[in-house]
């Protein structure tokens, strides 16, 4: 639709209309003309080249001026209509409702002058609201007719979606019935987000990157994504998750009357998580007049990074219905709520330069070298492009404009270049054939996209084993770090992982920074360690595919770690999540001459390759039970609570599952707990339930 030279002619006059301080009414075509190629860019291509904050305040600006002008308004608009754009690769279904777009909001004068109007249209003195957080997901549509789920679809345009009911049927979150006609509905239209929560997300871009292939750049797009994904077993895996957060139409069943409960907006989340919907009925706050709900969403935007899931802003709403109705809507949005967006998570900024790193695996990883940006509250200079295959997928180049991303404590990402404003001095991206420190050959394994430096001894791996052994969830030696790490030695102090045990601690000394009370600390730190246990020391020897999950179940299989070098592949894979690829690694690891004369070393210096737990709970009455722990304990700390059961003979899950025996519940419990109730084989407990378990505690 728009050629090379159009592209770049409407990005550059965007640009011009971002920077720009004061849009006025000569800008009105221009905005307009920006706008419609920014939304055939998002809904047609899916390939924005701005960020959704840049698209939203143009969008306002266009709106401002179309409302001091009524008589410049044209039919054409963008904010006429909504949206349009489809792709063809589903069967395309209309909504029972067309699903609008929220107005949005970027600071507390818009609220205020939100409310002003909600009291005008309404000539109420004191309105109220239901405030829920704003999911950052993909958007579905849900029709449940005669109790049963029917249909699924995407937004779509607003008006018609993709039908994606065979995926979303894989969605735990969403019940395939439920009893609707307790209510006096017979059929209804429900909105929703689909999302992955942060740690489901870190876990699948770790398995993309350990088969080579390339990670998402974030949770939104892994979601949206997988609803695309035309194997319905493939989107099962994913372990999406759905929040349903309003009914948009509903008709009644002729023998009943609709219930007279569903008076506000609150009612209904109540009513669909009664009905074992995830609504954010627990999230939900309701508020009288404007003023609490600016501080709550002000409060709410400084905890966005505690949350399990990514969210962008707060939602406002009318809480009463009757008066929902009387507000109405116009063609863009519903005039009864509002969305209250926070700071901005994307940013655009040039690629400078490529450097080759080589970690504790020997994997080759490009970094990108940005001009530094902005984003999210943190200043981005270095991204990680992952490997060959992401920056051909990508289609990187030196010199490139990049859009970037950083979501709550995801690590930032390139989102993906924009080759429409390029000027023919960029430069491709070469991938060097051999090792950029130690200059061995590189070697790529088949169906893995990344290149690896097989020389042990190459400098950069001795020293990312290091680093990783002292790390917090490794062996938690406080005080050395990768700076000091790197320091000893490029000085000759530190050659090898036993070497930190035996540091020259005089030597240290005459080093500038190094007083006696900080080589104090880091002596008593890294002799600590000596008492870490062995999951810990596992996971600190940096088994290529060995995460904390699997450190664990190896240390609770085995009496000494150097049963393990006797294991054959067949023992480790019938551990329990240890496949092909895990126990190769680990099998291979054990077969290392070096490796185990490293374990005796460090068994010689004062580490413990025992493991005292498995002697300690050996009978414990807690044997052979399996325990998940959720939400926030009345006493106890987590970690605490987990120490107790393995103590006590008994072990750690990390998911509910058929295997889960007992899930003890704190407050604030989630998902997990939704999960228990629905397999009905795992007993729910509370702490003290628990705690009379426990020889020790038992009343």
């Amino acid at each position: 639709m728009y050629t090379k030279d159009q592209t770049k002619k409407l990005q550059a006059e965007t640009e011009s209309l971002v920077k720009k301080k004061n849009i006025g009414i000569k800008d009105i075509d221009s905005l307009r003309n920006v706008l419609r190629f920014h939304e055939y860019r998002y809904y047609i291509l899916n390939d924005p080249l701005i960020s959704d904050y840049e698209y939203d305040q143009l969008y306002k600006a266009l709106e401002n001026i179309e409302k001091e002008n009524p008589d410049l308004i044209t039919k054409d608009s963008p904010t006429q209509r909504v949206a349009k754009g489809l792709t063809k690769e589903f069967y395309t279904v209309s909504h029972l409702v067309p699903m609008l777009s929220l107005d949005n909001s970027y600071n507390s004068e818009d609220l205020i002058d939100f409310e002003r109007k909600a009291r005008e249209l309404t000539g109420e003195n004191k309105i109220e609201y239901c405030v829920e957080p704003k999911f950052d997901g993909a958007s579905i549509s849900l029709i449940y007719e005669n109790d049963l789920l029917i249909r699924g679809a995407t937004r779509g345009d607003g008006v018609e979606g993709d039908d994606i009911t065979t995926n979303v049927k894989q969605i735990k979150s969403i019940p395939l019935s439920a009893k609707f006609s307790d209510y006096g509905i017979q059929q209804i239209e429900i909105r929703g987000e689909v999302l992955i929560n942060k740690k489901n997300f870190s876990k699948f871009n770790e398995k993309l990157m350990e088969q080579g292939e390339v990670p998402f750049a974030n949770p939104r797009n892994s979601a949206a994504g997988t609803l695309r994904i035309k194997d319905p077993s493939e989107v099962g895996k994913r372990n999406l998750e759905a929040f349903v957060y309003h009914i948009s139409y509903f008709s009644s069943l002729k023998s009943k009357k609709i219930s007279d409960k569903l008076k506000h907006h609150s009612d209904s989340l109540e009513m669909l998580w009664d009905l074992g919907f995830r609504s954010p009925e627990k999230e939900k706050k309701i508020f009288k007049g404007i003023e609490p709900v600016i501080k709550y969403c002000n409060e709410f935007e400084t905890m966005r990074d505690d949350l399990p899931y990514e969210i962008d802003g707060m939602v406002i709403k009318v809480n009463d219905l009757v008066l929902q109705e009387k507000l109405g809507m116009t063609s863009h949005h519903p005039r009864w709520a509002i969305a209250f967006k926070f700071k901005a998570r994307q940013a655009t900024s040039k690629l400078l330069a490529v450097e080759f790193q080589v970690g504790r695996t020997g994997a080759v990883t490009p970094v990108a070298k940005l001009k530094p940006v902005a984003v999210g509250g943190v200043t981005v200079s270095s991204i990680s492009v992952h490997n060959e295959e992401y920056i051909k997928e990508k289609d990187l180049r030196i010199g490139d404009s990049v859009l970037i991303e950083r979501a709550g404590d995801v690590i930032p990402q390139i989102v993906k270049s924009i080759p429409e404003l390029r000027t023919g001095k960029e430069k491709k991206i070469h991938f060097p054939d051999k090792c950029p420190v130690c200059k061995s050959q590189l070697y790529k394994e088949e169906e893995e996209a990344v290149w690896r430096c097989t020389n042990l001894d190459c400098p950069a791996q001795v020293v990312e084993r290091m680093i990783h052994f002292t790390s917090k969830d490794a062996m938690d030696i406080r005080g050395f770090g990768d700076a000091n790490v790197r320091k000893f030695f490029e000085l000759g102090l530190l050659k090898d992982i036993p070497g930190i045990y035996e540091l020259d601690y005089k030597k240290i000394s005459e080093l500038e920074g190094f007083g006696e009370k900080s080589i104090d600390n880091l002596q008593k730190a890294i002799n600590n360690s000596k008492n870490q246990p062995l999951h810990r020391l596992i996971y600190a020897l940096g088994i290529r595919f060995v995460g904390e999950t699997t450190a664990k179940t190896l240390a609770n299989s085995i009496k000494h770690l150097l049963d393990l070098k006797d294991l054959s592949q067949e023992d480790l894979q019938n551990l329990e999540d240890i496949g092909p690829k895990v126990g190769g690694s680990i099998y291979h690891f054990f077969r290392n001459k070096e490796n185990i004369q490293m374990l005796h070393q460090l068994e010689k210096i004062g580490l413990k390759l025992k493991n005292e737990k498995k002697d300690l709970a050996k009978g414990g009455n807690l044997n052979g039970l399996s325990f998940l722990f959720t939400g926030t304990l009345p006493t106890l700390k987590r970690s605490d609570a987990e120490t107790m059961v393995e103590q006590n003979g008994g072990q750690i899950l990390g998911g509910v599952s058929a295997k889960l025996n007992y899930l003890v519940v704190g407050e604030d419990a989630g998902s997990k707990l939704d999960k228990a109730k629905k397999l009905n084989t795992v007993k729910i407990i509370s702490e003290e339930e628990f705690l009379k378990m426990i020889p020790s505690t038992k009343s």
